[in-house]
């Protein structure tokens, strides 16, 4: 009768089979920590710029086709440096343009950040109603 249990070389190979599988789910896990932590970056950034274009589009004093730039609190954006350049320009006029008559303005805010030391970036657009004065149409 021949003694039950395992070889040493059969313990071996398992142990080899077990470190690889091992190490696959290792290096995967890696890449899905890496790839949350750039989709929490872009929702960061998205929720900003929300933010900072509902602010912009609320401020009737906001220049027209003048650039403006400012910077983030690095708190708000999560211990990085980043900032956002907008602009606002007329998008659409009625035909014979008076007084008192609506035309629509177009805002484009870039919002950009720092990853390491890449520069990463988006931009947003958003449309608003604007009642023309008789200084718009000088």
């Amino acid at each position: 009768m021949k003694p039950r249990g395992f070889t040493l070389l059969e313990l071996m190979v398992a142990t080899l089979i077990m470190g690889i599988a091992v190490i696959g789910l290792m290096g995967e896990i890696t890449a899905s920590m890496r790839n949350a932590s750039r989709v929490t970056e872009r929702d960061r950034a998205a929720l900003l710029a929300r933010s900072k274009m509902d602010e912009l589009l609320l401020d009737p004093q906001f220049p027209l086709e003048t650039p403006v730039e400012g910077a983030f609190d690095p708190v708000m954006m999560g211990g990085v440096e980043g900032g956002w350049s907008a602009r606002l320009s007329r998008f659409e006029m009625p035909p014979d343009p008076a007084p008192y008559q609506q035309s629509l303005d177009r805002m484009s805010l870039e919002l950009w950040w720092m990853a390491g030391s890449e520069r990463r970036s988006f931009v947003l657009y958003a449309y608003r109603a604007h009642v023309l004065r008789k200084e718009d149409l000088l």
